[in-house]
């Protein structure tokens, strides 16, 4: 099949390095007699994989507030905040003050001093009754945000594990007291009523206060 010069000048050009003159130059005519220039820049694009870098992904539930802070509300016991401006980790008793709540503030603040994130010396009690806090190390080299969050989400799975215990103890408590078994339990009725009952006697005990008398 016969071609024209051009078109197979056209072909060439497009299998080479891939330009189709023929959507590009339909209304210019191409003379094969003088040189034609074909201004054309390869658009070149460069990965730069570095091998000692490693990724490493995970999931957290969090909540923004509105300047920006962090806020990890899953744990059972205690409020986490993460204050992005002040550099804090700060742990808020979630209902009432125990030594469950504070056993769970210590446990977190000793795992963010172990690992490096905030200052050994800088644990302390907050302005909140109940609080704990601790001041994020500063550095150069890496985000100590993310690497905050990454600690906070180790900590709060290695929580799941107790967390659950003490729920299931917590359940199997509340199970043996509404449903007892037939050791434990008695009917409606089965113990008759007697006028005192048990090993402490309402009536003939000696009352220091009032004058060493005896009530009756």
């Amino acid at each position: 099949m016969y071609k024209k010069p051009q078109d197979i000048i056209t072909d060439l050009i497009q299998e080479d390095i891939g330009i189709n003159l023929k959507q590009r130059m339909k209304s210019r005519k191409i003379n094969i007699n003088s040189p034609t220039s074909v201004n054309y820049q390869p658009q070149i694009s460069i990965d730069i994989v570095n091998p000692n870098e490693k990724k490493h992904e995970f999931s957290v539930n969090m909540r923004e507030t509105i300047n920006g802070d962090l806020m990890f509300m899953e744990h059972k016991d205690i409020d986490i905040i993460l204050m992005k401006q002040k550099k804090k980790i700060v742990a808020f008793p979630k209902d009432l003050m125990s030594e469950v709540v504070y056993g769970a503030e210590s446990r977190l603040m000793e795992h963010l001093r172990r690992k490096g994130v905030i200052q050994f010396d800088s644990i302390q009690g907050g302005n909140v009754y109940g609080s704990l806090e601790g001041k994020i190390l500063e550095s150069q080299e890496r985000d100590e945000i993310t690497l905050t969050v990454y600690e906070l989400s180790e900590w709060l799975k290695s929580e799941i594990g107790s967390t659950t215990r003490k729920e299931a103890y917590s359940q199997q408590i509340k199970n043996m007291e509404l449903y007892p078994n037939e050791e434990d339990a008695t009917e409606l009725g089965e113990v008759p009523h007697a006028e005192e009952k048990g090993s402490i006697r309402q009536n003939s005990l000696f009352a220091p206060y009032l004058y060493g008398r005896y009530t009756y």
